[in-house]
């Protein structure tokens, strides 16, 4: 399935994706391009030195978000591409991109939605006091982080936690969790009736 990452900072996400498909496990995922919206953004980097395609589509060059949305998808059906990741994509994408690729877009967060949906979610949970958070993997939708729940990993805030630390251990498990989604949604293990997300073929870590 020719995959397409989009990414608007470092990429950390997107280079375990890299490690797992330089190693031919992220089959039957083939990361077919890397996109982003500022040309800063490290990702870009990353896929270039990975030989993987890139191209920038400034958001800022576009009077509104659904016209940004509507270039990006064109560009991404132009290359063929059938799954997309937000990975660090700093962007909320309206219907005019997600009715071009239904349930084939993906989205990291670092918080067990619905839990801490938005920006800043380490630090939301720190800051609340709860005894356990973690990283989901879900379906966009038109909402923030509203979509629905492909899989979870959850991590446990230690006392000995600061807001960096607590950040650091959660993004280990989004480098764990969203490569073995990305393969599982590739291979048609994922199925979606409403909002329940079934899994066929066992766990997904």
């Amino acid at each position: 399935m020719k995959t397409a990452v989009l990414a608007s900072g470092g990429g950390t996400n997107l280079q375990s994706l890299i490690d797992h498909w330089q190693k031919g496990t992220l089959a039957p995922a083939e990361l077919a391009v890397v996109g982003a919206n500022v040309a800063a953004a490290q990702a870009l980097e990353r896929a270039a030195k990975a030989g993987i395609p890139t191209f920038v589509l400034a958001h800022k060059s576009f009077a509104s978000r659904e016209d940004f949305d509507r270039a990006l998808a064109a560009e991404l059906r132009g290359r063929g591409i059938e799954l997309v990741v937000l990975a660090g994509f700093m962007r909320v994408l309206t219907p005019a991109f997600l009715g071009a690729f239904p349930q084939r877009v993906l989205n990291i967060h670092p918080a067990l939605l619905p839990s801490f949906p938005g920006t800043h979610a380490q630090q939301q949970a720190f800051d609340y006091g709860v005894k356990v958070t973690g990283c989901t993997v879900h379906f966009v939708d038109a909402g923030t982080d509203t979509g629905p729940i492909i899989g979870q990993i959850a991590v446990p805030v230690l006392d000995s936690d600061d807001e960096e630390s607590l950040r650091l251990r959660i993004l280990a498990e989004e480098h764990r969790l969203l490569p073995a989604v990305v393969r599982a949604v590739a291979a048609g293990r994922v199925t979606v009736a409403g909002r329940r997300v079934c899994i066929a073929g066992g766990p997904l870590v």
